[in-house]
């Protein structure tokens, strides 16, 4: 891999039972404890005519989010990557070796 002016990050992480597998130009710490902050999200050109309705979805969602925190616990893997590929939305199966970062319960 060539050394690039401007990294580009696979970010996989978990979102409410699902698994969100996307691309961004910037990942830091925040000042937010816990939390990862991830700024201008990277989608897929409209290249070819198959529309996937998992990226339309996330197209979507993160429309207009300038940047999104994202808890540390969540996190399944962070790559850099030469380039961008598909951004997906899947469920986090229970059989499967993603699983969450058990939390304390919060007191009553």
């Amino acid at each position: 891999m060539t050394k690039r002016d401007a990294p580009l990050y696979k970010v996989i992480f978990l979102n409410q039972g699902q698994v969100f597998e996307m691309y961004a130009k910037q990942i830091y710490q925040s000042d937010l404890w816990g939390f990862l902050e991830i700024e201008e999200f990277v989608f897929g050109e409209r290249t070819q005519m198959v529309v996937d309705p998992s990226e339309e979805k996330l197209k979507a969602q993160f429309d207009g989010v300038l940047r999104s925190f994202v808890p540390m616990h969540s996190i399944v893997r962070i790559d850099e990557v030469e380039r961008a590929g598909a951004v997906k939305i899947s469920e986090a199966k229970g059989g499967s070796n993603v699983m969450p970062f058990p939390m304390p319960m919060p007191e009553k």
